[in-house]
């Protein structure tokens, strides 16, 4: 219908990437889901501008060819000149004014983020200096010539000339939206005529800084890059120079990162081959076994062993002591000694005499990191000194006794303490802060994913005898199963591979910026002049038959991130633990200790496969199964097991097995005056012992 059509355009319109916004927006880094295009990230060469005072500017604009306002007669060539959007008067040659405060602004005599733009529709010039303003910079093109020459160039590499010096001898200038509706922009040298006004730096330089990042993203499927732009901000790497001396509440840290072997401009750019967040993995694109299926990983267990992913996972534990209502501080008490034994308790084991763990001990799960005791009143003392305890602010000393709250270690495996801190807060607060240290190597289950979006799970870990290998005696660390190519179509992902291996066999590093990266026919060329196959392939030889296998294998370096999800942080499972209040039914959540839910649609998958004994145990008896008193005559809910309150009567009286919700279900219908009767069916010989027996 026509209504679906407006419906669906009304959702998509403010999702999408507006014409005005090109090189000001990323058009990949935006999240999924419902936040999809509503949530942008700017370009990487974008600039958001600052109010600058408008004063002078007025002025200066005044002394060229504008007349005052009030001689304006709406005649065909007059322009009204806006400042800021402040009518200061009119021009009757609104392109050469325009010219005028270009000039102005390349010749450095007004802000360099002053912007001026002619709207013929409405017949005005606009020059805008306000802030918030979204623009970036371009080389300008004079008479189809770019102003900047090679010679300035060659300073720009010996770092004899710099950004500030471009600016100051006029040859790049920055643009907004608004006025790159005059210019005419030229992607590279080979498309400038002699109409263009302008030409772009780089066209990588319309992608943010996550995209960037993508080694020949230009060659992907648009929707892989988005989602690299969403895992590249979960990757484990270096974090910043000072992580080891950080006490962050969660830090993830690869242990040996690696630059990738294919860049990009923007990796150097932003420094990223010096905190890298990856490692370059050889990886073989081939089947293997079946748990390879549905984006698994196979991997080798020999590479894990020489460190190959492996993390260090830091997790903060801390504690305030502040002073309370009653003048008392909170305090930090060594670990409880056993009497009979004369040694710390089995929760203590890790405290020192401060009352925190000691640097390099292992905390087991539920020990002591921590050991904090708060101040409460005596309960006996609050009672028998009530006037002297209104009397004082303070309390006494001897009114007081402390209570322990100590901060304890929850986690499957242990932790090591890595660092402790005392120091105070802005409060004046004795603050302590515990480091804990776990290294995590990959294990079954673990997430990575290449930089290509194309994200799996470890399915296998497999003994490097098992793995095949190469004629050159190369096993590779990743088996990935072809079949992720075909509908992703990330051929990004084969062209970094070609240009990793190439990389590796030449001893430099290779470009794969967008749109201008290093061809496949140039990488293909490096490699048959070292020696290798033209397209990458090599023959492997399988690890458990010892026989070459029947096909190429696409077998090279690809980078692999480790993403932040890890099977430890996420395993649970639950036989018996702690129920809700209200419905009796198991409380939701790991860190609750909580049930995995069987919901609606999984119900109806019991149903249509006939399973009727599971789904009575998942729902019923592994749920919140209730007895529930029911009188027979009437249907309604006894108050007792001997007594139905409505008649009056304790004759006829039965137990009926139903989920507790459903019970609760029926009592809050009886609150709104609704009333549930239950008829129930002919009771057996078995029924009427066993309530006999709780009768009796």
């Amino acid at each position: 219908p026509w209504f679906a059509h407006v419906h669906l355009f009304q959702i998509a319109g403010p999702r999408a990437i507006h014409s005005s916004q090109w090189g000001l927006i990323c058009p990949s880094d935006t999240p999924e889901g419902e936040a999809c295009g509503l949530v942008k990230n700017v370009s990487l060469m974008c600039h958001v501008t600052v109010e600058v005072d408008d004063t002078n500017l007025m002025q200066l604009i005044r002394s060229y060819g504008v007349f005052p306002l009030r001689e304006f007669s709406y005649g065909p060539n007059e322009y009204i000149v806006y400042v800021n959007g402040k009518p200061i008067g009119y021009t009757e040659d609104p392109r050469e004014l325009a010219a005028v405060v270009r000039g102005l602004r390349r010749a450095r005599c007004i802000h360099e983020f002053v912007s001026v733009h002619i709207k013929p529709t409405v017949k005005c010039l606009h020059v805008v200096s306000d802030g918030g303003r979204l623009c970036r910079p371009y080389i300008i093109v004079s008479n189809g010539v770019p102003l900047i020459t090679q010679d300035m160039l060659d300073d720009l590499s010996a770092n004899v000339l710099g950004w500030e010096d471009f600016l100051a001898k006029g040859v790049i200038e920055y643009v907004d939206s608004n006025e790159l509706n005059d210019c005419l922009v030229a992607m590279d040298e080979s498309e400038v005529t002699t109409a263009t006004t302008h030409m772009e730096i780089d066209p990588a330089t319309i992608l943010g800084v996550v995209a960037g990042l993508i080694p020949y993203p230009d060659h992907n499927q648009s929707p892989r890059n988005t989602y690299q732009c969403a895992m590249g901000k979960q990757a484990m790497g270096t974090i910043a120079l000072n992580q080891q001396i950080r006490f962050d509440t969660l830090q993830l840290q690869m242990v040996y990162p690696q630059r990738p072997l294919v860049q990009s401009r923007t990796i150097e750019m932003l420094h990223f081959d010096q905190l890298p967040a990856g490692q370059n993995a050889i990886v073989a694109i081939m089947s293997f076994s079946g748990y390879d299926v549905e984006d698994a990983l196979i991997v080798n267990k020999a590479s894990l062993d020489r460190g190959f992913a492996r993390a260090c996972v830091y997790r903060r534990a801390g504690a305030h002591l502040k002073m309370h209502e009653s003048g008392v501080y909170d305090r930090l008490m060594g670990p409880v000694i056993d009497r009979e034994t004369g040694r710390p308790r089995r929760e203590d084991e890790a405290l020192e005499a401060d009352g925190s763990a000691a640097v390099g001990a292992c905390i087991q799960n539920q020990r002591v990191v921590i050991n904090k005791e708060m101040p409460v009143v005596k309960p006996s003392a609050a009672k028998e000194n009530a006037g002297q305890l209104a009397l004082h602010s303070a309390t006494p000393a001897n009114l007081v006794e402390f209570k322990r709250c100590p901060s304890d270690y929850r986690g499957i495996e242990p932790s090591f303490v890595d660092k402790v801190m005392f120091s105070t807060s802005e409060g004046n607060q004795a603050v302590v802060k515990v480091l804990l240290r776990q290294t995590r190597r990959p294990e079954v289950g673990d997430k990575f994913s290449s930089r290509h979006g194309q994200k799996g799970v470890v399915g296998l870990i497999v003994p490097q005898a098992d793995m095949p290998v190469s004629a050159q005696g190369i096993c590779p660390d990743i088996i990935m199963n072809p079949h992720g190519f075909p509908s992703r179509m990330t051929v990004g992902k084969l062209m970094e591979l070609l240009g990793s291996k190439a990389a590796a066999v030449q001893g430099r590093l290779h470009d794969g910026s967008a749109f201008s990266g290093d061809p496949v026919e140039e990488l293909s060329k490096i490699l048959s002049t070292h020696g290798h196959h033209y397209l990458g392939k090599e023959i492997l030889t399988s690890g458990v038959t010892g026989q070459p296998l029947e096909a190429y294998i696409y077998f090279g370096p690809i980078y692999y991130q480790r993403l932040k999800h890890m099977v430890m942080d996420k395993v649970h499972a639950r036989s018996r633990g702690p129920v809700t209040a209200l419905t009796r039914q198991p409380t939701e959540g790991r860190s609750r200790e909580g049930g995995l839910r069987v919901g609606e649609m999984e119900r109806d998958c019991f149903i249509a496969y006939g399973a009727s004994q599971l789904l009575l145990e998942r729902l019923l008896l592994s749920s919140d199964a209730y007895d529930a008193v029911v009188c027979e005559h009437c249907g309604l809910l006894a108050s007792s097991r001997t007594w139905c309150q409505y008649c009056r009567s304790s004759q006829r009286i039965a137990s009926v097995r139903m989920p507790y919700a459903c019970k609760l279900l029926l009592q809050e219908l009886m609150c709104m005056r609704i009333l549930p009767r239950l008829k129930l069916a002919e009771p057996n010989e078995k029924a009427l012992q066993a309530l006999a027996a709780t009768k009796s």
